[in-house]
């Protein structure tokens, strides 16, 4: 695995507790505005490395934060992937 994956939320609430969670645990990681591929209730986005995804799925999981989805960008567009 290699490249960047991004983790949408429906709320702003969520998307900074999520920040704080993955800085905690010492995940690499960046807001910055929702891309307007992607449909979201917040214009916060964070963005990490897609070799950290099996930690960053457990921390979402354990720490129930709910979020729209994880996207990787492929082939000029955003798909989600699946947990």
């Amino acid at each position: 695995m290699d490249g960047i994956l991004v983790i949408a939320f429906d709320s702003t609430q969520q998307a900074l507790r999520a920040e704080m969670l993955l800085e905690y645990a010492d995940i690499e990681n960046d807001m910055f505005p929702t891309p307007k591929e992607i449909t979201a209730g917040c214009a916060l986005c964070i963005q990490f490395p897609e070799a950290d995804l099996p930690e960053v799925s457990e921390i979402i999981q354990t720490e129930q934060v709910d979020i729209r989805g994880i996207f990787k960008y492929q082939q000029q567009t955003y798909e989600q992937i699946v947990l």
